[in-house]
């Protein structure tokens, strides 16, 4: 019996390094590929858990960069090699996200419905997520590019908004909480933050977008038409190496061998690695939010889905202390062993013992404390944001080895 999810394939773009996570985020191992709650899954993980509740594990892809495919790969087995786009360089999210798509739509027909989802993330409220998701299927059926919009739970300058506008469920009666999106609006100071929340009609941008293939491509094409037509092009490689593929495991299977035993699908990517080569790098590294929803947005052909469930993007050090417990009445956090911390009259601290030794605090109040192996994090909880400008210095410096 379907799910009413049947069309529905979820897109899981797995970029960025996380820099305001430093030193335990790196360029190499970022931070969607850690257990940041100490939930014994990943964030990443989770989220592929999340999606493939809803749409099945066969209709879960993964964007992400060659570096870190082997990574994902081996995070998530369940995930067939077909369905992880790796991409040779960060192009931002609407060249991950068209590309996907668009691999998608030759595969699977011009009409699915298409959802993207960060892999760092996290969610609470499951109930109320699906159903967010289920009603922006049904908006995105109807011809919209969808967006969920959470609610704002306090005035943050950290976080852009949506204007939330007249209401769709005369029009989509299958999303009884579908509206117009008035417009995005960038991260505002503290008092234009607190004009919005006064208001009732902000919420927060969370960056998910769930939209039938056809209508963000034909968009794209309108917006970006250069960068959508190389998308074209390494989509349709990609589908070359996919009929090369399934005649190769036709052929295996009628010599009566077992084809996902001796026909490795790495062999097949002869018109992709071409198309890569040819195109990738010249692609206008954009976010999707500035490349299709702010434009389409002034036209009409953005919704947006109240989402409220729990939700944090775990921006920084400060986000992370504040969905881990506390291990000790003074309200220590701790992402690791709590057994490697040793703490006299110090409160409201969060430490990373991640170097294998012994963490102890004497007098420290609301401090963030990350001890790697090759670096060691000291900080004012106050701060957590501008750890990524610490980043910044190192890598002007010349400290590739730390970045």
């Amino acid at each position: 019996m379907s799910n009413g999810f049947d069309d529905f394939y979820a897109i899981i773009p797995a970029g960025g390094t996380g820099t305001r996570l430093w030193p335990l985020s790196r360029e190499a191992k970022p931070k969607f590929l850690f257990d940041l709650l100490g939930q014994g899954r990943t964030l990443i993980q989770s989220t592929f858990d999340r999606l493939a509740a809803i749409a099945g594990m066969d209709h879960v892809c993964i964007s992400t960069g060659e570096r870190h495919a082997a990574a994902v790969e081996e995070q998530l087995p369940e995930v067939a090699p077909e369905h992880i786009f790796a991409e040779p360089a960060p192009r931002d999210s609407t060249a991950a996200i068209a590309l996907a798509t668009a691999v998608l739509a030759r595969r699977h027909g011009n009409n699915i419905v298409v959802g993207s989802f960060a892999a760092d993330h996290v969610i609470r409220g499951k109930v109320a997520f699906v159903d967010a998701v289920r009603q922006a299927v049904e908006t995105a059926r109807a011809g919209y590019i969808t967006t969920i919009g959470i609610a704002a739970s306090r005035p943050s300058t950290a976080f852009g908004y949506i204007h939330e506008g007249q209401s769709l469920a005369d029009e989509i009666p299958d999303a009884p909480d579908a509206c117009i999106v008035e417009r995005f609006v960038e991260k505002p100071n503290a008092a234009t933050a607190q004009a919005y929340l006064s208001t009732g009609e902000y919420r927060w941008n969370a960056g998910m977008f769930v939209m039938r293939a056809d209508v963000l491509l034909d968009h794209l094409h309108q917006y970006k038409p250069q960068l959508a037509r190389a998308i074209d092009a390494i989509a349709d490689a990609i589908i070359e190496d996919d009929r090369a593929l399934a005649q190769a495991q036709a052929e295996a299977h009628e010599r009566g061998e077992n084809a996902r035993e001796t026909v490795d699908v790495a062999d097949f990517h002869e018109h992709r690695d071409a198309a890569m080569n040819k195109y990738w790098q010249s692609l206008e590294k954009i976010a999707f939010d500035y490349a299709v929803a702010e434009p389409l947005s002034v036209e009409g052909g953005v919704a947006m889905i109240p989402g409220d469930f729990g939700w944090d993007d775990i921006g920084d050090f400060n986000s992370v202390a504040a969905l881990l417990p506390s291990v000790n009445e003074r309200n220590l956090k701790v992402l690791g062993n709590p057994d490697q911390v040793v703490t006299l009259d110090s409160a409201g601290d969060i430490v990373v013992p991640d170097a294998n030794r012994t963490v102890t605090l004497l007098g420290v109040n609301d401090m963030v404390v990350v001890d790697t192996p090759d670096a060691l994090l000291i900080a004012p909880r106050a701060r957590s944001q501008e750890v990524k400008s610490m980043v910044k210095m190192l890598d002007e410096s010349g400290r590739e080895d730390l970045l």
